[in-house]
């Protein structure tokens, strides 16, 4: 998880680690300024940034105007530290707030959360915060539309652009394929999105939502990368085939898709894990 920056925030001898990954922000991140075309339509309107990482407001297609808002951005970026591995988390109180951004990344306002809808590491690497606000009045107060999340698998070969609300930066490159297992420490991911070597994300870029020159829609939120060529350590995941064998792409980064949210989304911005085709991992106590 070399996406998140530290700042407390993601101790690693919280799970078991020495040190914490991306103690140091890089003086600068190389790539498209705030302001600059990534990919047609693609601007900053609708992200967010935390403490330690990036994220967006996001709505599901069925989406209603006066349903709670939901911010999406990675397990590992949870104020609490890096979930374990096979721990689930559903409807935990939190007062995370999030600097909303507008299509240049400008900031226009303080989101506040009223709760961790869902998060884990497990199988995928997501959070859902819920706001005490609605889409309705974002839209209203500030003028920004939530980023809505694709119900399709993404594609590949197909352009995207990663915008960090951290950095205000973009990063532009194409979906490369997909990694059956992408193991990292004690983490593993399913199906997840390999980017070409031009994104080259960066500390800080953790939650950010990858979206589909095609489609506008995000389809994707990005979490980490193989920074030194190990095996399968932390800041080296490396991915694991259907039989097994592991390959390891130094330098290439990688996100977790995003499509297999939507059946998990009820009314009123409600996880609901049991809901038709709703995939997401359970909390162990439900799985019994």
């Amino acid at each position: 998880m070399k996406k998140a920056l530290a700042g407390g925030l993601l101790a690693l001898t919280l799970v078991g680690f020495g040190s914490a990954p991306s103690v140091a922000a890089p003086d600068s991140a190389p790539s498209t300024a705030a302001g600059e075309a990534a990919g047609k339509g693609v601007d900053f309107a609708g992200t967010v940034a935390l403490s330690n990482c990036s994220g967006s407001v996001v709505r599901m297609p069925q989406s209603k105007a006066d349903d709670p808002a939901l911010v999406l951005s990675n397990g590992h970026c949870l104020e609490s530290g890096f979930p374990a591995a096979g721990e689930v988390i559903v409807d935990q109180p939190s007062t995370r707030t999030f600097k909303l951004l507008d299509a240049t990344g400008a900031e226009k306002a303080t989101l506040k959360a009223s709760k961790i809808s869902y998060a884990t590491m497990t199988d995928t690497d997501i959070s859902l915060y819920q706001l005490t606000t609605s889409y309705g009045d974002i839209k209203k107060k500030y003028g920004i539309k939530a980023l809505e999340i694709e119900d399709a698998h993404p594609v590949k070969k197909r352009a995207i652009t990663v915008v960090s609300g951290y950095w205000k930066e973009t990063y532009t490159c194409k979906i490369d394929g997909f990694a059956y297992r992408l193991k990292e420490g004690e983490w593993t991911w399913k199906d997840s999105v390999r980017y070409t070597p031009e994104c080259q994300t960066i500390g800080g870029t953790s939650g950010s939502p990858v979206i589909d020159h095609k489609t506008g829609k995000v389809t994707a939120v990005n979490n980490t990368g193989n920074e030194a060529g190990e095996r399968c350590t932390l800041d080296n995941p490396c991915e694991v085939d259907r039989h097994g064998n592991v390959t390891v792409r130094k330098g290439i980064n990688y996100a977790q898709q995003t499509y297999g949210i939507v059946p998990c989304v009820g009314h009123d911005s409600k996880i609901d894990l049991g809901r038709k085709g709703c995939k997401l991992p359970r909390p162990a106590a439900a799985q019994r």
